[in-house]
């Protein structure tokens, strides 16, 4: 089975996309921000991750470069989902590894419409 860890310091947030993705097929693990994100992934890498920006302990993208020099860290797709919209973020996300962009708020059908574009549905 397809599994997803959202991150997000946001209980909220991790809720609400928990319920999405449990409705579309997929396990799900929650973290509430990077570090606990990476100690989850070195455990059991994820099929997708669903990341935050801005968070305490690690933020979204220093724990997404980390990820990405795991044994196996190249493997999940990730998708940032964050209110930090700028070209100079996204451009950052992208270039330290990121797959797919969504902006909050979200709801099923964007997350569904961006999951299916990079083959997770």
């Amino acid at each position: 089975m397809k599994s997803c860890l959202i991150v997000d310091d946001s209980k909220v947030i991790r809720m609400v996309a928990r319920k999405i993705l449990q409705e579309l097929g997929f396990e799900t693990v929650e973290a509430a921000d990077g570090q606990q994100a990476l100690d989850a992934c070195i455990k059991e890498m994820p099929t997708v991750v669903l990341l935050d920006w801005n968070m305490p302990v690690m933020s979204g993208i220093e724990y997404l470069r980390e990820l990405r020099k795991q044994p196996g860290g190249d493997e999940p797709v990730v998708v940032f989902c964050t209110t930090e919209n700028d070209i100079e973020h996204i451009q950052e996300a992208i270039e330290a590894g990121a797959n797919e962009y969504i902006m909050k708020p979200f709801d099923s059908e964007i997350i569904q419409a961006k999951f299916s574009q990079v083959g997770l549905l």
